[in-house]
Formats: structure tokens, sequence, C-alpha cells
């Protein structure tokens, strides 16, 4: 009895093992971002673009031989779960990251990725200092807030012509830093009649807004995300308030047309260029949308992310953080948004930012509304 009972453990033995083996003959990485909550619907578009370059990948063999395998972790836009979200992603063994979306979450998660030589690439976390601190294993295929702060100022002094500016901005490290380079952009060739911090997650922007009000702003600059932002432009109308409002990429989105509602119409924000014009963009957009409906926000820049990553692994043929980190700095990509390279920062070397304005319940480049 004693010899059958061996043979039987020893072949169970054999066949966990071959399957542990088997289970872990794969290619971990992972995209983190706001997955629930108010904030869901552009962290699931970015989520999007990830799955559809892995499922892409995945259809030609996977890389290197093995399939690929996304692990998506939801950080609630919150800095303290972006720190918990990294931490799991990295005892999970992914051998990088696209993400996080909110650049109050990358900044503090990318602390945890450069501890272990993880590349993270964020594909809309726009903080300058997030490619300032001195990590090489950050990247971006988005611009930054002083490049976009920028063309939101010459649009509001050279194209609107407007002086009396009211700046709002909602303190997280995104909306105040936004605000800050648009000020700085601006210099002196704009008044700041009123600036003020609000609050993410209020309802009630009326007593900021009244106090906005009695200082008669040409023109509303908020800083912050869109659910915010469109409760801040419905409330400004209902006080009669006429200065229109202006910010960000964070106000850019199907939840600021139904926060505001009609109130939206001719407010103005800053955005990424549109996707790029030839057949690579034109293809994405045809595969997304016919996968997952119409593109909210960010999801060509997580899909060309997704892409550099993994064709650093496909072109470097190792999973080594340190190599990876090396040859995404050197890469030349051709994808969705156009040409991808990066500086010694890990930042593109080649941002494009235009102006949008709600018209007809739809975001429009003001070029063409003009």
């Amino acid at each position: 009895m004693k010899t059958p009972y061996k043979l039987l453990l020893f072949l169970f033995l054999l066949s966990f093992f071959s399957a542990c083996a088997k289970k872990e003959d794969v290619i971990k990485i992972g995209t983190a971002g706001p997955f629930t909550g108010d904030q869901t619907r552009i962290g699931q578009d970015m989520k999007n673009g990830v799955e559809l370059a892995v499922a892409e990948w995945n259809a030609k063999g996977g890389v290197l031989g093995k399939k690929i395998v996304l692990l998506s972790e939801d950080d609630r836009h919150d800095p303290k779960e972006a720190v918990a979200v990294a931490n799991k992603l990295v005892s999970s063994s992914v051998v990088g990251v696209i993400g996080h979306l909110n650049s109050s979450c990358t900044k503090p998660a990318s602390r945890i990725y450069n501890e272990k030589s993880v590349p993270m690439i964020t594909p809309a976390s726009t903080n300058p200092e997030i490619t300032k601190q001195g990590y090489n294993n950050v990247f971006r295929t988005c611009g930054r807030d002083d490049q976009q702060g920028t063309e939101l100022a010459k649009f509001v002094v050279d194209v609107l012509k407007k002086k009396r500016v009211a700046v709002l901005h909602d303190k997280t490290t995104y909306g105040q830093g936004l605000s800050e380079e648009f000020k700085k952009s601006a210099g002196n060739k704009i008044e700041v009649v009123v600036s003020e911090g609000v609050t993410q997650g209020d309802q009630d922007f009326k007593p900021v807004l009244t106090k906005v009000k009695s200082v008669n702003p040409e023109v509303i600059f908020f800083g912050g995300m869109h659910t915010e932002g469109g409760l801040i432009i419905k409330q400004a109308k209902e006080l009669g308030i006429k200065a229109p409002v202006i910010g960000g990429d964070g106000l850019y989105g199907s939840t600021l047309l139904e926060v505001a509602g009609p109130a939206a119409e001719g407010s103005y924000m800053a955005f990424f260029t549109p996707t790029a014009e030839t057949e690579i963009g034109r293809n994405f957009v045809k595969n997304y949308t016919a996968k997952y409906g119409e593109i909210e926000t960010y999801a060509p820049y997580a899909y060309d992310a997704a892409n550099i990553l993994l064709k650093a692994i496909a072109e470097s043929k190792t999973t080594d953080g340190r190599k990876l980190i090396d040859a995404i700095r050197k890469m030349k990509y051709e994808g969705a948004v156009g040409t991808i390279e990066y500086d010694e920062n890990g930042d593109i070397k080649k941002a494009g930012y235009a102006i949008y304005t709600v018209k007809d319940k739809k975001f429009i480049p003001y070029d063409k509304v003009k």
C-alpha cells in the first residue's frame, strides 16, 4: 500500500508544480487609475486603451513567446490608495505599469515603482514635478501643465483678449499646479481678481462663486476635474455670472457635459492634440470604437503607453526593469497620437495641446468653431 500512496503523492506534486509553472509562464503588466467613483469613465477609458494593446499583442502570440496578462488596480484617485496599489502591483511581479491617471496619485506611486526599477508610463498625469524627481523609470505619453498652462494663458490673453481673471483650483497636485502655471505664464498680462481653492468632492460652490461675482471677472479659470468643473459652470450660470469658465484637460469629458448641462455651452478647455491622422491613428479609432464605443479621453495615450512598454520588452528581449527603462528612453515610437520620443527626464520631446469649446453638447476644436 505504501508504494502506490507515494507514487500518487509524487504524481500529484508533479502535476501541481507543472500547473504552477505554466500559470506563471506569462508576462504581467499593470495598469492603475480611478476605475470606480466619479472618475470611472475616464479611468475605464484609460484601461480600455491598455486592454486593446494587450489583446492585439496576444493575438499575435504575445511577447517573447509568452502571453501578456494585465493586472488592473483601482486607486480611486486617492494618493494613499495609489501607494497601496503600487505596492500590490510590484509584489505581483509586474514588469511595467501604465498609469496612474491623477498627478496626485502618480507622484507618490512613482516612488514605489522606482525602488524596484519598474518602468511606469502615465498617459494622463501632467504635473511637471512628476518627471523632475530624479527617477529614471518615470515616463508619460502626454504633455505637462507648464505647456498646457502656457497655451491656456495665450488663449485668454491673445484670443479672448480678457484681463480680469478669477482663478479657482481643487487643491490637488494637478489642479493647483495647473492654476499656478497659468498665472505664471500669463504674468502681468492679466489681473487675478480672486484666487481661491475649493475641495474636491464638494457639491456646493455658490459661496466662493458669490465672492467671484462680486469682483466681476471676465473669465473664470478652474484647475480641476470635470465633476467639480461642471458644478462650477452650472452654479456660476445660476448666480448670473456671465464670465466663461476655462480650464485644462481635467474638464474634458462627457461627465462635464452631463453635470453642467446647457450651462456648459461656451466654456473652454485645453486637451492633448487629437489622434493622429495616420494609418495607425485611424486603425486605433476603428478598433477601439468597435470594441468599446466612443473614445472618452485618454484611451489613445494609454494605448500608446502600453505599446511602448511591450515593444521595449520585445526589442530588448528581456523583462529586466533597468534594461526596459533604457530601451524606452531610446525609443522612437510611431503611435496613435503621433511620434513619441523621450528626453532625459522621461517627458515627450514634442507635446501638443489644442483648445476646445463646448458647442451643441460637443467638444469642438476652437479653430473649427472660429
